[in-house]
């Protein structure tokens, strides 16, 4: 493997450039890389391997210029300007790869991410034999190889993984034997989540495996996600120098890209993602590329998907309209209760491992409310029930995580885990009071006076406090903690998901 210079720069607006075919349709190859660099904060910079007819529908023919021309184009870029990380996607023959790999060892650039393309979607075979030999041995003088599954089977001349963990130990496997880190990625599985994991068996990860996973997206519309995200990889990093924030960002920003995809309405088949979908957005969601969010902010985002599913739940839209059943209210408010009650003594953990006075006595303050409030829902809504209440899949799945992080003992991801339940209530709140006080029949709701709890102005000044402990708690975490606050924060996020939605998932039962 190449020695690579350690201390090469990092840039606010690094100069990335990709070597890949084309797309007339703008949603892979070069175009894909290109508008992925500049939503990342970089300048891109194109060396054409291959014109290939295609659009969404699927590829019609492809041109591989002369070899001699490549050769030029590279040439002309290194000479002229300093390349602060390479993209390599589609290289169509041994010729191509052969001269690739020669620019490489004569040019020596710092940062370089490789997309193999060898495997279609469709499962045929992109390369002749020699050519996946020769890409094989390319991997070596890269930083960063990002396979499909079907391409880190070809890669290890396995068959495809069964599963996430089987993938992961394929990944440890390249890695191992190329001497670089592996990005595994999980989008072929038809799953509920979308994992991305990064693998190195050579030290350079702490640890060794890096995963993130967010929820699918229910869309078609994916065409270019592999090349857009490995340009995204090599444009952050370039301005990060760290593997794991760097997959956290670009994964968050593919992730909206995906979620808003089917807003461009470009072609009859698979459409491309939305690349600039922040950029077109709403600027307080999202800031501009190179400018770092709070910490809070970044895992809003990473839930976006997650806080629009909940607004879309029939639980949440007939607790606001008020044709939510009776028995569905109650059982809600039943699990509520059991699940104050140990949320309570997670926030006095918390309290516990607080490093500040003024932190202590605000979960304090918290645990002593949720009991309280615990106290209020037996008294004013559960009285009638039949006792006693038994905790449903959904709120024992959450208190189980909850109290694992407790047990865990780590400040930081402790505070990210218990925010949701925070913010997220305090965001549905918001949005079912707007609506309920809006009613001109609102004294005739059924669900009048709780819904009216929702406005309350102690638990929206908490919820800001919440949030205010989180973005300190990771100004001084280190790297590997903020990866496991944002990985707490999601999963209690999905579990809240879960909760709004367990009357109804009862009931299929």
């Amino acid at each position: 493997m190449i020695n690579r210079t350690s201390n090469h720069p990092l840039r606010q607006t690094p100069r990335i450039l990709s070597i890949a075919g084309t797309d007339p349709t703008g949603g892979a190859g070069i175009q894909a890389d290109l508008k992925s660099i500049a939503a990342n904060g970089g300048y891109g910079m194109a060396v054409v391997s291959a014109l290939v007819a295609q659009n969404t529908l699927g590829v019609r023919s492809v041109h591989i210029p002369p070899v001699e021309f490549l050769r030029q184009q590279l040439h002309a870029v290194s000479e002229d300007v300093v390349i602060d990380a390479v993209k390599i996607g589609m290289l169509a023959n041994l010729d191509v790869i052969t001269t690739v790999r020669s620019w490489l060892e004569e040019c020596r650039p710092p940062l370089v991410v490789l997309d193999p393309v060898m495997v279609a979607t469709s499962g045929d075979r992109l390369l002749e034999p020699a050519a996946e030999q020769a890409l094989r041995d390319l991997i070596v003088l890269v930083d960063l190889v990002t396979p499909n599954l079907p391409e880190l089977a070809v890669l290890l001349a396995e068959r495809p993984a069964a599963d996430w963990a089987a993938a992961i130990e394929q990944g440890k496997r390249l890695s191992a034997r190329t001497g670089v880190t592996v990005l595994v990625k999980g989008g072929h599985f038809n799953d509920s989540d979308c994992p991305d994991a990064l693998v190195d068996t050579h030290g350079r990860l702490a640890p060794g495996v890096i995963e993130f996973t967010a929820p699918r997206i229910a869309t078609t519309n994916t065409h270019g996600t592999g090349c857009s995200l490995s340009s995204a990889l090599a444009t952050v990093q370039a301005r990060t120098g760290n593997w794991a924030q760097t997959l956290a960002e670009a994964k968050d920003w593919l992730q909206d890209a995906v979620a808003h995809a089917d807003e461009l309405e470009v072609g009859h088949g698979n459409g491309p993602i939305h690349h600039f979908h922040r950029l077109f957005s709403d600027g307080a969601a999202a800031p501009a590329p190179g400018v770092a969010p709070t910490f809070s902010s970044t895992l809003w985002r990473d839930v976006e998907l997650i806080r629009r599913q909940i607004f879309d739940l029939p639980f949440i839209t007939d607790l606001g309209s008020g044709a939510l059943a009776h028995e569905d209210f109650s059982y809600y408010l039943a699990q509520d209760a059991l699940y104050l009650a140990t949320y309570a003594s997670v926030l006095a953990r918390a309290s516990e491992l607080a490093p500040t006075e003024s932190a202590q006595r605000f979960l304090a303050d918290s645990a002593t409310q949720c009991r309280d409030v615990e106290l209020e829902l037996h008294r004013t809504w559960l009285h009638q029930q039949p006792e006693p209440h038994e905790a449903g899949p959904a709120t024992t799945g959450y208190l189980d995580h909850l109290l694992a992080v407790s047990e865990a003992g780590n400040f930081a991801v402790l505070l990210a885990a218990i925010l949701p339940c925070f913010w997220l209530y305090a965001d549905v709140g918001d949005r079912l009071h707007a609506e309920f006080r809006s009613r001109p029949d609102g004294a005739e709701h059924p669900y009048a006076a709780w819904l009216e709890t929702y406005s309350d102005d102690d638990f929206a000044a908490a919820t800001r406090r919440a949030i205010a402990l989180t973005d300190d708690a990771a100004a001084t975490a280190s790297e590997s903690e903020r990866v496991a606050m944002r990985q707490a924060f999601a999963a209690s996020s999905r579990f809240e998901l879960d909760f709004f939605d367990a009357p109804r998932q009862l009931a299929r039962v």
